[in-house]
């Protein structure tokens, strides 16, 4: 295990910015941090950097205890959501500036600054100044120079986020691609859910400085713990319910009877159905997995690679679903089939 947090909290003056925190990161592990905006992610990074001392709690690599230790005494690379190269130095200088810090010999210090250079592509460059290079390779120069070190763990702290989508997406590839290689354990940072759910091994999912959940991707988006991850990780419809029959496990949505067996405490849960859980239009409604509602078509969008249309059901329920290809049109009556296993079920 290369990372573990135990009981990490921070506060800022009155303001309590982690509570709480545990998770740990395993060997060649890339771990996304992800959460909306204040959330915590940053402060999270700046503990286990070294940058701040946080006010409870315990941060330990490769099993020794690192939490009173400064910054240049722990094995941490870092690359933050502003960059930090020096203008006045070449590609290859701010590479090497890291390891002639930790005394490394010349000799030593032109390989790995070639080695890395290499890895990230850079090699045609070595010799220019960081103010002549694009966004996105200043982005992997700063890769390079947090790897040289060969460090225990890699944080990398919204790397991406002032980037346009495209570069976005060709450097989350690469990032991808550099840890595979390196087998660096990583901790990325994001509130992006599509960057985490592309990237990540495991997600911890944080809200208002409490982890909300940690799991695998893929995992938490079909069956989110609570309704915070449901909503947050990507799209999802929200329904009021209401428990008819409780010893039957029995609920009503949008008019209609469900049976749903471990109903949660509240007798009005919300359900969750992600968007892409919907059909709509031909649906099998002699299949005793799928649920059927039938409404009224009142929009649809065109979004390129499919349409999403919004459903008014009973009640003035209202849902997403999407098609590919020929959508309804609006005003006409369709029927929507939902998988009985796609129903997540919340307390309010």
């Amino acid at each position: 295990m290369t990372l573990e947090i135990n009981g990490l909290s921070h506060q800022y003056g009155s303001k309590q910015a982690i509570d709480d925190v545990s998770f740990t990161a395993n060997d060649g592990e890339l771990l996304a941090l992800l959460g909306p905006s204040g959330c915590g992610k940053t402060t999270i990074v700046q503990a286990i950097a070294g940058h701040i001392r946080p006010t409870a709690g315990t941060i330990s690599l490769r099993g020794e205890p690192v939490t009173t230790q400064p910054p240049e005494a722990r094995g941490v690379g870092v690359v933050f959501q502003e960059p930090t190269l020096y203008p006045h130095m070449t590609v290859a200088e701010n590479v090497a500036y890291g390891l002639k810090a930790k005394g490394i010999g010349p000799t030593e210090r032109h390989e790995r600054v070639e080695s890395f250079l290499s890895l990230v592509d850079l090699s045609a460059v070595r010799d220019a100044m960081t103010t002549e290079l694009s966004g996105g390779q200043r982005r992997r120069v700063e890769l390079a120079r947090a790897l040289a070190p060969e460090p225990d763990i890699l944080l990398l702290d919204e790397p991406l986020s002032a980037l346009d989508r495209a570069l976005r997406r060709r450097l989350q590839d690469e990032i991808r691609r550099i840890q595979a290689e390196t087998g660096v354990t990583t901790l990325f940072v994001t509130h992006d859910q599509q960057e985490a759910m592309s990237l990540a091994d495991r997600l911890v999912v944080i809200q208002d400085g409490r982890i909300e959940a940690i799991g695998e991707p893929r995992r938490l988006y079909h069956s989110p713990p609570n309704r915070f991850v449901g909503s947050f990780l990507g799209r999802s419809n929200t329904l009021t319910a209401t428990v008819v029959d409780r010893e039957r496990s029995v609920l009503s949505v949008a008019g209609t009877e469900i049976e749903r067996p471990g109903l949660p405490e509240s007798n009005h849960p919300v359900v969750q159905i992600r968007p892409d859980a919907v059909t709509v239009g031909s649906t099998d409604s002699s299949s005793s997995d799928e649920i059927t509602f039938s409404g009224q078509v009142t929009a649809v969008s065109d979004r390129g690679t499919r349409y999403d249309v919004e459903i008014e059901l009973a009640a003035s329920e209202r849902l997403i679903g999407t098609v590919q290809h020929s959508p309804p049109a609006v005003g006409q009556t369709v029927s929507v089939g939902v998988a009985r296993r796609d129903l997540v079920v919340f307390d309010q």
